[in-house]
């Protein structure tokens, strides 16, 4: 059985997606009809702006997201899932991949959420760090220790390897305790704030109405979410999770887990980078995987 897996935020690069645009209309079609949607032309951005420019959450969420969904959509016939699923960011390229979601909603609803998160991040100045080489009951441990600032488990990645999401001042005593706990590294990522936790609650109360307002259908194949990390088709449960999981970990390693359970052979990774390739080999080195960029 084959799994498509989509990309989150920190694969993009600049120059990414320009060959699909080049060489397939259907690509150049899909690509202007976003720059129209976005209302800037997020192309120039992402065939020939700077790494500044694509680091911008505003920008790199939409260019991530068109890059994953533009490829699966050129794919064509080769585009046959048995499930699918999306790192974070990844998951609303997922569910527009598997048609639960138009692809005008799709952009839109990934550039307000974007929009939401850059706010959020610019009203609690916060951070994020990842964490290598404890297990995962320890780092929920010292994370739950830390009272007096937030601090939270923020993507299960794969066995050994978490990122945890908090306060400037919540994250440095977390990295020191972590540290003294074994961690082999516990390095603050620069990233725009606290992705996953409780300080991106203005973001989720934006997003939710939006989101709510969204045509959902039901999709061509299960969808595995961040959040429940099982197998979903119902629309009304997948808006459910994904509002959820603005403030809530993303638990790959056990998404992974249960795609392969329920008899993925092969991941096949849509979207700039290989990060989602090597987690799951790290997760289970058995499974084939490839991708297309």
């Amino acid at each position: 059985m084959k799994a498509f897996v989509f990309p989150g935020q920190g694969a993009q690069f600049v120059g990414m997606g320009k060959d699909l645009y080049e060489t397939s209309p259907v690509a150049k079609d899909l690509f202007e009809k976003a720059n129209e949607i976005l209302g800037f032309r997020i192309t120039d951005l992402m065939f020939s702006g700077t790494d500044e420019d694509l680091r911008q959450t505003k920008v790199t969420q939409p260019a991530i997201f068109l890059h994953s969904v533009i490829l699966a959509k050129t794919l064509g016939e080769e585009f046959k899932p048995d499930m699918v699923a999306g790192h974070s960011l990844g998951e609303f390229s997922a569910l527009v991949a598997a048609n639960s979601l138009s692809f005008e909603d799709g952009l839109k609803l990934v550039y307000k959420r974007a929009l939401a998160m850059q706010k959020a991040c610019e009203l609690n100045p916060s951070t994020m760090a990842a964490v290598l080489g404890l297990p995962d009951e320890k780092v929920e441990e010292v994370c739950a220790s830390i009272t007096d600032e937030v601090v939270v488990p923020a993507n299960y990645n794969c066995p050994g390897q978490i990122v945890i999401s908090g306060t400037n001042a919540g994250i440095d005593k977390a990295c020191e305790l972590l540290k003294e706990a074994g961690a082999k590294r516990a390095l603050k990522l620069s990233v725009g704030g606290a992705f996953h936790s409780p300080l991106m609650n203005p973001a989720k109360e934006e997003l939710e109405k939006a989101i709510n307002e969204t045509q959902f259908s039901k999709p061509i194949c299960p969808v595995y979410q961040n959040v429940t990390t099982v197998a979903e088709t119902e629309p009304e449960t997948i808006k459910k999770n994904l509002i959820a999981q603005l403030t809530a970990p993303v638990k790959w390693t056990q998404s992974a887990e249960h795609m392969i359970a329920d008899g993925a052979t092969e991941f096949v990774e849509l979207g700039p980078g290989a990060v989602l390739q090597g987690l799951v080999k790290k997760i289970n080195k058995e499974i084939a995987t490839s991708g297309k960029q």
